[in-house]
């Protein structure tokens, strides 16, 4: 018990406040649905950037983990991911690319995969920052576990020089910027959670 009392509330906890458990039940429900779905319109929206345009899909999975906790982020995650396997057009590039299960399964699958872990990272990590550095790192952490299992599933397509020239190279300048963003938005947040809790 003392371990979970020196845990930060979540940004949710605070927001919408759930003390029964069939209230806890219901918030995950609605959050997940929403949560997904927020995942689903990242994935549909290209940003212009460059060397390449970027979707801002893996920011709303950190900031998922920061905002729900690392539970509910990966079960908002995993519902994704469902929607995606059972044929909706929840992912980016389809239909036009393919769509269900074949399209997990297919290069970018690992990219998708790694959202579960990163999102527990972000979580676990948000839980326990007291500082926006920690926050930071993090991200960057989870930025790393997303670029390892996308890389190496890609690799085994198209060789692992390959999958990091396409795979890591031309996102490294629009990744460094959802850093510090999804850091930047979730510090604002933390900070007023913790000047309430010290009030």
């Amino acid at each position: 018990m003392a371990a979970s009392a020196s845990l930060t509330p979540t940004l949710v906890d605070r927001l919408w406040p759930a003390t029964r458990s069939e209230q806890r039940m219901l918030r995950a429900v609605v959050l997940a649905v929403l949560g997904s779905l927020l995942l689903w319109a990242s994935a549909k929206i290209q940003v212009p950037f460059y060397p390449v345009p970027i979707t801002m899909q893996t920011a709303v999975v950190f900031f998922l983990g920061i905002a729900y906790g690392p539970r509910l982020a990966v079960a908002t995650v995993a519902l994704y991911i469902l929607e995606g396997a059972v044929g909706l057009p929840v992912f980016a590039g389809t239909p036009e690319r393919g769509i269900g299960l074949p399209y997990i399964l297919g290069p970018t699958g690992g990219y998708i995969v790694s959202w579960l872990p990163a999102a527990a990272i972000t979580g676990w990590v948000a839980e326990r920052s007291r500082h926006w550095l920690v926050t930071g790192l993090g991200v960057l952490a989870a930025i790393v576990v997303n670029y390892t299992l996308g890389v190496a599933w890609l690799a085994t397509f198209v060789g692992i020089e390959k999958a990091f020239t396409l795979g890591v190279l031309p996102f490294l300048l629009g990744d460094s910027l959802k850093l510090a963003l999804v850091t930047a938005l979730a510090e604002a947040g933390l900070s007023r959670l913790r000047r309430g809790l010290a009030t």
